[in-house]
């Protein structure tokens, strides 16, 4: 992910990445997220935990992209319309929330994150911000279309789809109902849409 902590020195050796992204999402699925640990991540990854730690400042960070940046590498849905591009844009929320390891890690990352403000900042700014990024493309097609008015507040509107999949996909721990994206992204373009 680019806005991942740069390394210094060598350049990243992308096989690593995989290796170090694939170990936290078996460990955090085998053992839960407070087991799971830099050193057995490492291990399992077949790097040093130094290798680890050039890339992110500890467990949190790491386990945080590896299960819930996914979304941030597709291309960005063109449609035709807002309705349809938001519905594929929480489609892949509702997914990434839904996968096992990250149903697994939110309870304890969540503990993590309240308890430390200084990670609340680092991860809205650096990983949260390919997310804005990708809403604000999708925004800025649909006021080419005249869907929307210029000035929609990109930050409150993927704070409210991302809360939203968080409440039913996460916090209640349901199975999502099919339907979810689609009316999450009706409410959406209802609210923000032109009269």
């Amino acid at each position: 992910m680019s806005s991942s902590p740069s390394s210094r020195g060598r350049p990243r050796d992308p096989r690593s990445h995989q290796a170090i992204v694939g170990a936290v999402t078996e460990l955090v699925i085998e053992v839960g997220y407070a087991a799971t640990s830099i050193g057995a991540v490492a291990a399992r990854a077949g790097v040093g935990k130094d290798t680890v730690y050039r890339r992110w400042r500890g467990k949190p960070e790491l386990v945080f992209e590896a299960l819930f940046t996914t979304t941030d590498h597709a291309p960005v849905p063109d449609t035709g319309t807002l309705t349809a591009d938001l519905t594929a844009l929480v489609q892949s929320l509702v997914d990434e929330f839904h996968a096992p390891a990250a149903a697994a890690a939110l309870p304890g990352l969540l503990a993590d994150f309240a308890a430390d403000p200084v990670l609340q900042a680092r991860i809205r700014s650096d990983f949260l911000a390919p997310s804005k990024e990708r809403l604000q493309i999708v925004f800025e097609r649909a006021v080419t279309r005249g869907e929307i008015a210029a000035g929609t507040p990109v930050d409150l509107v993927l704070d409210t789809l991302a809360g939203a999949v968080f409440f039913h996909v996460g916090l209640v721990g349901e199975r999502p109902d099919p339907r979810l994206a689609g009316r999450l992204a009706a409410v959406i373009v209802e609210g923000v849409g032109i009269r």
